[in-house]
């Protein structure tokens, strides 16, 4: 969110407002919005003052402590509102049924909050704009679009496919990387325990000596004597390393920019290509669904690039509704983003000619899926040699750290 100084006149008089907005176009339009009967004259960027700057520290951190809803909760209660108003129940109970009987106490919020929305005039529209941040804005176009057409049981219907397709994938991701990490930790654990316990019984022995030691042994005293005096230091810095990347990473939109850049770098092995392949399905997946539903291609690409996390690649899809506004075709302006295949773009290009981009958009989109599924399948096999290599490593350096020097000695006795 950036902050703009906006100028206005009333009966000849010029005032300014600071608003804050994602953009200088929102910015002008939230202004008439707030200030009726106000002449909008321009919008400027400006710096926020101290107390706004506090006040977002605040919001920030506040947000990131506030539990986020379970996609299996969401689901659930989109596809009771789905089965109820295709039984013809009024949106309106059907909101007000799912607020009594969720389990979640923040959708129990959010729906009863809703419920009186809408019962005092609001439209099913405006009463999930304020939640958009905890339902996601594909769930705010498909509101929008079973408002407009009179069918929101068909457009939360197929809210909810999207969101079982996107949570199926996310939780085969996070079973096939379990292993890996298990593994990973419990190596760890036992090079910490070998270095701790075993490594301080060989220092007597090794102390005795009065030559050089080898490498490995003084790179394993070295480690000892880190853990044994600083241990705790190390621990706690490197909690406040992870917890300030992290912070740096939510906060800073260019820190962002360059770690999303180099995490779908080619050289970044196997983490490139299952980040690209999960963002570009999802991507795919919510545009094709919204263009299928009726929903106008710029209208459907805005929505579909706010599901993308990586910046990287939103940025590149960003300058796709651009280049469509400009007179480009869609198959031409993803040709200019540099993300898709040839096979891909023709295929596009196909179904726009022919009046059938919904359906090729889903092939495309099983194309990305049946790419990343492939990945997750075999997610064990492609990460068994990495972690092979650094088993070897830490037996090896062990290996040679301990018996290196007791090599020696027995041929300084013999």
């Amino acid at each position: 969110m950036h902050y703009y100084k906006v100028t206005m006149t009333q009966k000849g008089k010029r005032s300014h407002q600071v608003i804050k907005a994602k953009s200088k176009i929102n910015a002008i339009r939230m202004a008439k919005q707030e200030y009726v009967g106000f002449n909008v004259l321009k919008a400027e960027e400006t710096t926020p003052s101290t107390s706004d700057q506090l006040s977002d520290a605040f919001e920030n951190l506040k947000r990131s402590f506030k539990p986020k809803i379970e996609i299996g909760h969401k689901i659930s209660s989109i596809r009771q509102i789905a089965v109820m108003t295709d039984a013809g129940i009024s949106i309106h109970d059907a909101i007000d049924e799912v607020a009594k009987n969720t389990e979640n106490d923040r959708l129990k919020h959010i729906y009863s909050t809703m419920s009186n929305d809408i019962n005092a005039g609001k439209s099913i529209g405006d009463s999930i704009m304020p939640f958009r941040e905890d339902f996601g804005h594909v769930a705010v176009a498909m509101t929008n679009l079973g408002e407009k057409t009179g069918n929101i049981s068909s457009s939360y219907h197929k809210l909810a496919n999207i969101l079982e397709s996107i949570r199926d994938n996310t939780k085969k991701f996070k079973k096939a990387i379990r292993t890996p990490l298990i593994t990973l930790v419990a190596m760890a654990i036992a090079f910490v325990v070998l270095i701790m316990m075993v490594v301080p019984k060989f220092k007597e022995i090794f102390d005795k000596f009065k030559t050089e030691l080898p490498l490995p042994t003084q790179i394993l005293l070295g480690i000892e004597h880190a853990f044994s005096n600083y241990g705790l230091y190390i621990l706690v810095a490197l909690i406040l390393l992870v917890m300030l990347l992290i912070h740096k990473y939510k906060s800073d939109e260019d820190f962002k920019y360059k770690m999303d850049k180099i995490l779908v770098h080619p050289k970044f092995y196997l983490i490139n290509k299952i980040i690209f392949f999960s963002t570009m399905h999802k991507y795919t997946l919510v545009f094709g669904e919204l263009v299928r539903s009726g929903i106008p291609v710029s209208e459907a690409l805005d929505t579909a690039v706010d599901m993308v996390d990586n910046l990287y690649i939103k940025k590149k899809l960003l300058s796709v509704n651009a280049n469509i506004a400009r007179g480009i075709s869609l198959s031409d302006a993803f040709n200019q983003t540099e993300l898709f295949e040839n096979m891909l773009l023709q295929m596009i290009r196909a179904g726009e000619s022919s009046g059938q981009l919904d359906a090729m958009l889903g092939k495309v989109t099983d194309y990305y899926d049946s790419r990343f599924q492939d990945l997750i399948d075999n997610l064990a096999a492609y990460i068994e040699p990495i972690m092979l290599f650094f088993i070897a490593c830490l037996v090896l350096l062990m290996a040679l750290g301990i018996f290196m020097p007791m090599w020696d000695l027995g041929k300084a006795v013999k």
